[in-house]
């Protein structure tokens, strides 16, 4: 996965693919995945508001997909970015997935 990988931008493209071309009930879950994605290429750009609402919308789009979805367990994920929107920071640790 190109998000583990540190290539957000790659993964964004990559993941806004699958996710034109899913079935209805996968594509907020890959929409979500692309929301990561953006959060961190936003972070590591110093677009704190960019990042901030791209957290907003992954949370929103993979929390009812939680505990798990398609192999990737997402509790950690889930925590990590509930934890990064309170915290502000943009000094974003690799994503937990």
């Amino acid at each position: 996965m190109l998000i583990r990988a540190g290539e957000y931008f790659a993964a964004h493209e990559e993941l806004e693919e699958a996710w034109r071309a899913a079935p209805a009930e996968e594509r907020d879950f890959l929409q979500g995945l692309v929301h990561v994605a953006v959060a961190w290429y936003q972070g590591g750009r110093g677009r704190r508001i960019g990042m901030e609402r791209q957290l907003e919308k992954a949370i929103r789009r993979l929390e009812p997909y939680a505990p798990a979805h398609r192999g990737l367990i997402l509790d950690p994920l889930l925590a990590q970015l509930h934890e990064l929107r309170a915290s502000g920071s943009l000094d974003l640790p690799r994503p937990r997935l």
